[in-house]
């Protein structure tokens, strides 16, 4: 596999049909920055089984344009750190470290825009249409999300939380829809913890947490769920209290059961994300609601613009801080560093080999963990 090379990037790539086809390969830095563009290098990032979703929805979301590359090719976004190596934006300095989107790569350029005290933006053209958070690049000495020493949490959790805090506050926002128990498949995924602690914290109802054999006994260790079932057992659930799905896991079996199971007691089904991609797609018609789409953007312009951004951040620092907490005894941070490495750790995700305990703390640098 190539290293990293003077005026190179290395780029992580996979193709966009076929996920299990994946290549490291180097691409020429540019030789100078044109007025407005800043070069990182990029220091790590982490991988999850939230990032193969965005392969899943890559093209009806929008995820392959972030980073776009030729095809059949592209290249997934992942949350990382990364340090200004050059900038030729008056706002922008050499040295400064942010959080953001970063591809699986050693390097990028953007065309800094937007540019304040706390963040600032890529105005690139091929992502200036996407939603602010998707594309922006957040100054760690203006966040109030970040601790140096939690960095790696900040990696793995930071995004699934943000997600997580803003689907637990969409449901508050509509009375639950009028549900009592709240069924929440993919319980093990580190999103789907996210919102049973959530859901817990402000005492919304009863939370089921749907899991399969293998991760039953984390599922129930963590505490955070009132019941744990696999999924062939849903059909032992009461349902004398309305229900609302959230599912974590795409699979259309799992969607089929549980729709069938609650009919009407079902008042609201809502899609985070899809952490069994091989499995089977909804199809055809369901009893109960229609499952809608959670689009994250619009509960946070919806909340921007209720609350104003400094209370909103500040609500979601003050629930972010107890949930890394909550993480600490059972997360397992695995860091892995250089292009065998990084393929090694992303094949262990996509073929659904990584424990529910662990995250993906990954560098294309050769260097030591």
């Amino acid at each position: 596999m190539p290293t990293a090379q003077p005026g190179q990037s290395l780029d992580f790539a996979v193709k966009r049909d076929e996920w299990s086809r994946c290549e490291v390969r180097s691409s020429a830095l540019p030789e100078s920055l044109r007025d407005g563009q800043v070069l990182f290098r990029v220091d790590r990032f982490a991988l999850t089984s939230n990032n193969i979703t965005y392969a899943l929805t890559g093209d009806m979301l929008g995820y392959w344009r972030f980073f776009p590359t030729e095809a059949p090719w592209g290249r997934l976004p992942v949350m990382g750190f990364a340090d200004v190596l050059d900038s030729a934006h008056p706002e922008v300095r050499q040295g400064e470290r942010v959080f953001g989107f970063f591809p699986m790569s050693t390097h990028l350029v953007i065309d800094a825009d937007d540019a304040g005290a706390a963040s600032f933006a890529d105005g690139v053209a091929h992502r200036r249409d996407l939603a602010l958070p998707y594309r922006q690049y957040l100054r760690v000495g203006a966040d109030g999300f970040y601790e140096a020493r939690h960095e790696d949490a900040l990696l793995l959790l930071r995004g699934l939380f943000m997600t997580s805090f803003l689907v637990d506050d969409f449901l508050a926002d509509n009375q639950e829809f009028g549900g009592r128990t709240f069924v929440v498949s993919s319980a093990s995924s580190k999103t789907a913890i996210a919102l049973a602690f959530l859901l817990s914290q402000r005492k919304a109802g009863e939370v089921v947490g749907l899991t399969s054999a293998r991760n039953r006994a984390f599922v129930e260790r963590l505490g955070c769920y009132d019941r744990v079932v696999l999924y062939d057992e849903v059909g032992s659930l009461p349902t004398a209290a309305p229900a609302v799905f959230v599912d974590h896991a795409g699979d259309g079996k799992v969607v089929a059961a549980v729709h069938g199971h609650y009919r009407d007691q079902l008042r609201h089904s809502c899609v985070v994300g899809a952490t069994h991609w091989s499995g089977e797609r909804s199809r055809g018609s369901l009893p109960g609601p229609t499952p809608s789409f959670f689009f994250a953007p619009s509960q946070i312009e919806k909340r921007n613009a209720e609350w104003g951004p400094a209370v909103f951040q500040q609500r979601m620092v003050e629930f972010w801080r107890r949930f890394r907490a909550f993480t600490e005894p059972w997360l397992e941070v695995v860091r892995s560093c250089g292009p065998a490495e990084v393929e090694r750790a992303y094949r262990e995700v996509l073929e659904g080999r990584a424990q529910p305990q662990q995250g993906h703390i990954l560098s294309l640098w050769e260097r030591a963990a």
